[in-house]
């Protein structure tokens, strides 16, 4: 029988996970659909949280996802989104999330399909810099989550095998990713979904928050991973 190989980074989605963004996307979203002329319920909106915009929108509206008024209510959520800035807070824990991370020897690793003027502001919001190893954005990949590439991206910056790393997100949507690019996920709640779903669709643990996650980080899949035989040289 092989022996699990040493966890050497831990891969953070930010929406929803690491940063308390999740609804101000989705009023961001109904707002500009509506202001556009279109219309979208804001639970079917945030059934979308976590995929990149057009393929939300292509959930929404199908094959007029590449309508005028359909883009015209992607500039607009982007508008909305951006004024909503001073709105945005870090999550409870994170900063002691990313040390304990770290002092257990192992990268963390910003695995955000974000486009690059959401990710600035995300990244001040989490004033993180000198905890984090490395990050992805939109401009990474070519097509992104539920697809592996973003993941993959991730591990490629982090230097890391898939078997040597953990995912942690909020959505199916990082599950589903991290499963295909062969990363196992630690969920959190934070971002609205339920632990069901999340636990269904093949998160290996649910935690409510980031905050719990790092009380019971020993006991959690990151301290069984470094427990592991071929952890024990850490």
């Amino acid at each position: 029988m092989s022996e699990t190989p040493r966890l050497k980074a831990v891969l953070f989605d930010i929406d929803g996970t690491l940063v308390d963004s999740n609804y101000l996307h989705v009023d961001a979203w109904t707002r500009g659909i509506t202001e556009a002329g279109e219309s979208a319920q804001a639970a079917h909106v945030h059934e979308g949280i976590g995929l990149d915009s057009g393929k939300l929108l292509e959930r929404l509206f199908g094959e007029r996802a590449d309508s005028d008024a359909v883009q015209r209510a992607k500039e607009l959520h982007s508008e909305h989104y951006a004024a909503s800035a001073e709105r945005l807070r870090r999550f409870d824990g994170v900063h002691e999330l990313f040390r304990a991370v770290r002092e257990r020897g192992l990268k963390v690793v910003l695995a955000s399909s974000a486009p690059q003027e959401e990710l600035d502001m995300l990244l001040e919001v989490l004033d993180a810099g000198e905890l984090i190893d490395a990050t992805t954005n939109s401009d990474d990949v070519e097509t992104a989550k539920p697809e592996p590439d973003l993941i993959s991206v991730a591990l490629q910056k982090a230097g890391v095998a898939a078997g040597e790393a953990l995912m942690v997100g909020d959505t199916r949507w990082d599950v589903e990713a991290a499963r295909k690019a062969g990363v196992d996920t630690i969920a959190v709640l934070t971002g609205g979904r339920g632990e069901r779903e999340l636990a269904d669709s093949g998160a290996i643990a649910v935690y409510a928050d980031v905050a719990e996650l790092l009380r019971r980080l020993d006991e959690s899949p990151v301290g069984a991973r470094l427990r592991s035989p071929a952890g024990n040289d850490r």
